[in-house]
Parts: structure tokens; C-alpha cells; sequence
């Protein structure tokens, strides 16, 4: 079966840096499995690369910023005084906070404590680089009904419950 909007896919892949350090992978025991055809649920130039593939391609990409985590924004990084923050806030501690405007929950990163003041990052870890994708595409099946309507890929490996 070739991949095509609402099909259920299976991928095992490797994420890296463009010099290769290792990111993230998904393995064959625990693959990436998604449901494709615009439900958000990979990369879109990922997704328009695999419309069309069967279980045994291969693909070796490379994502810019734009086509994976985003551009650094400057703009996501907050200073705030620490008595907002738990006794415990730490660098590397992530938290969910409102953004700027109050009209969104972002998930922020400590990156500095110091003097009375706690500075947090909006920006996802990886954003602002360009990495590398590679990934071999498994099984291909059709959607079930169900995970068209909701969206998302149930049982194995995808969303269990509601």
C-alpha cells in the first residue's frame, strides 16, 4: 500500500544535527507511527516527502529551522522575579506558563537563575537549527474510521484512550 491521505504509517528514524550528533530516534520496537494526510501529526515537508512511498523506503532529509522547530525567537525569552517560581526551580526545569499575550500555554525552559530572578525560554530546544532526518517507512495500512474522525492513530504505539 502506498502512503496517501488517511493512511496509518510506521516509521523508524533517526533525528540528528547536521554534524550528526544524535537527537531522537524511534526504533522498531517503539516506532513513530501517525496518521497522514494534514492532521499535524509530523513535520509537513516530512509528510509531502512520504505521500506516495511504500513500507521499505528510505529517506535522508534536511529540515531548516522553518520546515522543523521554528526560527529562535528572541522575543520568548522572559525574565521574572523568582518568587513567582517553585523553592526548587532550577535550570533545565520546564513549566507551562501563559504567553505574552495570555491567549496561549507555552511550555517554557529555565535557563538561568540568579539574584532574585528566573529566566525562561519559550523557544523549543531545537529551534533556529537545521537537522537531519533519516527514516525507513514500515508498515502501511489504511486508517480505521474512527482514527480519521478523531484525528489521530488508536491502539499500538498510537493514542489509546479519550
Amino acid at each position: 500500500m502506498r502512503i496517501g491521505k488517511d493512511t496509518v504509517v510506521s516509521l523508524t528514524y533517526q533525528l540528528t544535527t547536521l554534524a550528526g550528533d544524535p537527537l531522537e530516534e524511534a526504533t522498531v520496537e517503539s516506532p513513530a507511527v501517525y496518521l497522514h494526510g494534514g492532521y499535524d501529526g509530523i513535520f509537513p515537508k516530512v509528510e509531502a516527502a512520504l505521500e506516495g512511498q511504500e513500507a521499505g523506503a528510505e529517506l535522508d532529509l534536511v529540515l531548516e529551522p522553518e520546515d522543523a522547530f521554528g526560527e529562535y525567537d528572541a522575543e520568548l525569552v522572559r525574565v521574572e522575579p523568582a518568587h513567582l517560581f517553585p523553592e526548587n526551580v532550577h535550570v533545565g526545569m520546564q513549566l507551562e506558563g501563559a504567553s505574552e499575550d495570555g491567549h496561549h500555554v507555552m511550555l517554557y525552559t529555565v535557563t538561568d537563575v540568579a539574584e532574585g530572578q528566573v529566566v525562561v525560554d519559550g523557544n523549543h530546544p531545537l529551534a533556529g537549527q537545521s537537522l537531519r532526518l533519516r527514516c525507513l517507512v514500515g508498515e502501511v495500512r489504511a486508517a480505521l474510521p474512527e482514527e480519521v474522525a478523531h484525528g489521530h492513530v488508536h491502539g499500538p504505539h498510537g493514542h489509546h484512550h479519550h
